[in-house]
Parts: structure tokens; C-alpha cells; sequence
């Protein structure tokens, strides 16, 4: 994941960073309100090496003292220098315990060694940092070379006694609030960037560009219903952004059938040649995707153009358009298959748009068989000389071949991908199953996409379809009436 992928998915999930630096921040002020008060008192001691009288030895001695000092600030530390100290002061402590509180350091370039100490109490930091350089200082001269008169080649020197620290060196409100802001916001980035890495669902149609070259001809919004609880926003909710997108998604449809109407047209890849695209197929890759709500709502905006358009439910496992629809699924496309009616007996009106539905019929034992059947091609043959476009609700891909068998007895397909359940394997196994049986496929139509509704409206607020036409039979009873002589 690159810098983009991580700034986006930060920005996709910035509420979890602010409730985690929150978070951290809340974090930071509990431990500066709770955390016990300790002071910081410090001694520094300066070493020295104790001969040579030229210049060049006197700096061979400095560089010699300089290499050295990092042993004798490790040496603070140790048993040798801290049991005594204990002894002397009587703190109760083993050597490991007050090792802990003792920080012995070396600056660079100096022969000086400083010896902080931080305990809970400020006058007992300050009289154990003393302690501790005093005896540093002792252990050093014993430990070094002894000269020829017998005294210690090195000489330490306290140069900075501690003193009684004024306040508490921790807890720090500011540097408590601080740590816990960093600390909140690389969490929340972290884990942002970490959901984002194991999501894998189809958000949007930058993450379809990578899964496949064929274009993204509809996205689709969360439905929601009109009011009357019908799932076709496009007669239920007519103005709403959804019925909108479903519109759109009849554009670019239209503008594939112009592709291969006009001489000169670009095909769609994969495309039957020159013949207009007027059966189309609607399927998904798995189960629950939305593919028959938008199969019906794509009829519907079909035929508010004036079209005559014939929906079929071919799924034949799991039929669901007559349930969306209210009508009545007894008899359907199964009826018409076995021979024991015509299509014009069982298709039922539906809408106010003129759109024609034909049910799936009774669940048959054999749905592979028999949408492969001669039968079936004879009855698409039939419906497209009748109808201007045809809609087939197929069953998903994944757990059938029936929507493989259909592609080829249609002019095109849909791939209806879920933003919200199908997983990009998924996506890419069901069109890898149509590119195997070289089907038309039209592209993929984005449902559930999450995105902000109120952005993508337009128009006067009128409330619903029913408060519009209200308002504008007002409208018309109110405008003047002509007189029986006006032409």
C-alpha cells in the first residue's frame, strides 16, 4: 500500500484516528492525574589521568581518559558502587532495584560522567545522586593503575554536587498529553491502514480498475424505499438519488446500443459484431448482491422511455422478482418452457411506466437443463421480436453455471458487484467464469456504494412524489381559464 492508498484509507476511516487519538489523549491526562510525583536530582564528576608533564603526553592522557569514561558511567551502576551507597544511607534496597533509578551518562568529547537519580522523594534523590558520584569516584581511583610513589593514575573529581530538586520532574501534562496525542493518532492510522488491508470488498470503481479492464457503467447508492417499502426506487422514489443512478446506468446502456447501431461503432469487447444490444442479462457473482432489484429497476427506467420492456426472472433456483414486484409468481417462464402456456398468457403488467414481467414459474428439478434447452432459445427469439429490450434477473455466478449457459443467448451482461458483501476474489473468479465461455460482457454496475446521498440530489426539495404532483395540480388550478371565444 502506497502513500495514497494509506492517506485514503485514513481519510475512508478518520473517525476511527479521532476516537483513537482521543483516545490517546484521554490516556495521557489519566496518567498525569494518577501517576505518582518523582524528582530528578543530578551530580556530575570529572576524571582525570595523574601524569605526564609534556604536552603530547598530557593529551594522550586526555584521550586516553575520554575512552575510558564510558566504563567508568557504566561502572555507576553496578554492585561495586551501589552497595555501598545503600549501606550508608540505609535505603532498604538491593543493588538491582536501586540500579533502576540510577542513569549514569557520558556526554561526548568530555571526561565527565553524570549521575542522575529519580526517586519519589526530592530530598532523597538528591542525597543518593551525591552518594553514588562520591563512590564512583572511590572505585574509579581503586580500580585504576597505581604510579610509582603508589597513588592512582586517574582522579576523580565531584565538580556539581546534586541539589534538592524545586518540583517533580514527571509526571508533565504537556508531555503526557503529547505522548498520548502521537500515540492515539498512530494507532488510529494504523489501524485504518490495517482494516483497509484485510478489506477485501469492492468499495468503489478504482478497486474494480484493478480487478479488471471493463468499465464501471452504474453506482448504485443504498436503497432506500419511498415510503411504500418497494425496493424500485425508480416508480416508488422517482427523484431520489438511487432512481437517479439507475437512470444513469440506462444511459450508458443506450449509449451501447448506439455503439453498435451506428456504422463505425465501437464494439464492446467481446461483442456480438453489429447486432443492437436488446436482451440483456443481469447476474452477480454470489448470493444477496442486490442483482434482481437492480434487474427491476432497470427495466423500469427502460420503459419510462416508452420502450416496451420484458422482465424475466430466469433465475429459476431462488426466484425473487415476482416477490419484489407483488405479483403473482405461480406461473411464469418455467409454464412456458414445458409447453403448457404462451408467453402473452402469463407476462403481467406491472408499474405505471407499461413494464412487463415475466415471472419465473414454479421451481423446476432440472433449472440448468432447461435454460439450456432449445426451448428457451426459441422463447428469447420470440420476446425480442416483441419487445424492445429484455431484462433476464439470472441466478449468480459462483454456485451455478445457469448465468453461463444464458450468456449466450444474450446480447450482454451486467455483473452486479456488492460494495458491501462481495470479496474481490469472488468478483474476479466470476468473470474470469464468463471470459471462459467468451460471453458479451457489458460491464459492472457498483451496488450499495457507500457515498454521501445529499450530493448527488438536485432539484427543489418537494418531499416525495406524491407532495410534487399535488403541488402541481395546484398549480394548474390556479392558472386562469380561457374564455370559450379565445383560439
Amino acid at each position: 500500500m502506497g502513500l495514497r492508498e494509506l492517506v485514503g484509507a485514513v481519510g475512508r476511516r478518520w473517525t476511527w484516528v479521532v476516537a483513537a487519538t482521543v483516545a490517546g489523549l484521554l490516556a495521557g491526562l489519566a496518567h498525569w492525574l494518577v501517576a505518582a510525583d518523582t524528582y530528578r536530582a543530578s551530580a556530575s564528576v570529572f576524571f582525570s589521568l595523574q601524569y605526564g608533564d609534556s604536552a603530547s603526553e598530557l593529551v594522550q592522557g586526555s584521550t586516553y581518559a575520554q575512552d575510558q569514561v564510558a566504563s567508568f558511567a557504566r561502572l555507576a551502576t553496578t554492585p561495586a558502587v551501589l552497595g555501598p551507597v545503600i549501606d550508608d544511607l540505609g535505603l532498604g534496597l538491593s543493588p538491582q532495584q536501586l540500579a533502576g533509578r540510577v542513569e549514569a551518562s557520558a556526554p561526548v568529547d568530555t571526561v565527565i560522567v553524570e549521575v542522575a537519580v529519580t526517586d519519589t522523594d526530592a530530598v532523597r534523590s538528591a542525597r543518593i545522586a551525591d552518594a553514588v558520584a562520591a563512590e564512583l569516584s572511590r572505585t574509579v581511583e581503586d580500580l585504576a593503575p597505581q604510579d610509582e610513589q603508589g597513588d592512582p593514575t586517574v582522579r576523580a573529581l565531584i565538580v556539581a554536587g546534586a541539589e534538592v530538586p524545586a518540583g517533580p520532574a514527571s509526571p508533565d501534562l504537556l508531555v503526557d498529553l503529547a505522548l498520548g496525542l502521537l500515540a492515539g493518532l498512530l494507532l488510529g492510522a494504523a489501524a485504518a491502514w490495517g482494516r483497509t488491508a484485510l478489506d477485501t470488498r469492492v468499495p468503489d470503481p478504482a478497486t474494480v480498475a484493478t480487478l479488471t479492464d471493463l468499465p464501471v457503467v452504474g453506482s448504485i447508492g443504498v436503497l432506500r424505499d419511498g415510503g411504500d417499502g418497494s425496493p424500485v426506487v425508480v416508480e416508488s422514489a422517482p427523484h431520489s438519488p438511487a432512481a437517479e443512478a439507475f437512470r444513469q446506468l440506462r444511459t450508458n446502456l443506450q449509449f451501447l446500443q448506439l455503439s453498435h447501431d451506428v456504422p463505425g461503432g465501437h464494439d464492446v469487447p467481446g461483442g456480438p459484431g453489429d447486432r443492437p444490444v436488446r436482451v440483456l442479462m443481469v447476474t452477480s457473482s454470489v448470493p444477496d448482491e442486490g442483482k434482481s432489484t437492480v434487474a427491476a429497476n432497470l427495466a423500469a427506467t427502460l420503459a419510462e422511455t416508452g420502450s416496451r420492456v420484458l422482465l424475466v426472472d430466469a433465475d429459476l433456483r431462488r426466484p425473487s422478482v415476482a416477490r419484489l414486484l407483488g405479483l403473482e409468481g405461480a406461473a411464469g417462464l418455467t409454464t412456458v418452457l414445458l409447453g403448457r402456456a404462451r408467453v402473452e398468457d402469463v407476462v403481467q403488467d406491472w408499474g405505471s411506466s407499461g413494464l412487463e414481467v415475466l415471472a419465473s414459474g414454479p421451481v423446476p428439478p432440472n433449472p440448468s437443463e432447461l435454460l439450456a434447452s432449445p426451448a428457451m432459445r426459441r422463447l428469447l427469439a420470440d420476446v425480442r421480436g416483441s419487445h424492445d429490450v429484455v431484462v433476464l434477473d439470472a441466478p449468480p455466478l459462483l454456485p451455478v453455471a445457469d448465468a453461463a449457459i444464458l450468456s449466450h443467448a444474450v446480447d450482454g451482461t451486467f455483473v452486479v458487484a456488492n460494495a458491501r458483501r462481495v470479496r474481490r476474489h469472488q468478483l474476479r473468479e466470476g468473470l474470469a467464469n464468463l471470459a471462459r465461455v467468451h460471453a458479451t460482457v457489458l460491464g459492472v454496475v457498483l451496488n450499495q456504494v457507500r457515498r454521501d446521498e445529499t450530493a448527488y440530489t438536485y432539484g427543489p426539495d418537494t418531499g416525495s412524489a406524491a407532495d410534487a404532483g399535488a403541488a402541481a395540480a395546484d398549480l394548474v388550478r390556479a392558472l386562469p381559464v380561457p374564455s370559450s371565444g379565445a383560439r
